[in-house]
């Protein structure tokens, strides 16, 4: 008859033999679900965790090409930070005596 339904049940259940339908009882065709993927969501999970070697080595590799641009920009910036904390410390240590 062409009649979709579901009907959960067990593996060891006997499996459904007539079609629930009124009026029909034609032959049922059993069709197995695969379920639903696994999705990890929080910190600890990584996406490259349950890769692939050749996943994982191209995901370290883009990785550290993006480091050295962005080292550069932190190392001048640390520096100039570095400098504005030293006068800052000085200062305060002034105002306290």
């Amino acid at each position: 008859c062409g009649h979709r339904f579901e009907f959960f049940q067990s593996m060891n259940d006997e499996k459904l033999r007539d079609c629930p339908k009124d009026d029909c009882d034609g032959p049922v065709k059993r069709l197995l679900g695969t379920g639903a993927g696994i999705i990890f969501k929080g910190g600890g999970f990584y996406e490259t965790d349950y890769r692939s070697e050749s996943y994982k080595s191209g995901a370290k590799k883009e990785s550290e090409a993006l480091k050295p641009k962005e080292s550069k920009s932190s190392d001048s910036s640390a520096s100039g930070s570095k400098s504005e904390g030293g006068a800052g410390s000085g200062g305060s240590s002034s105002k306290s005596d």
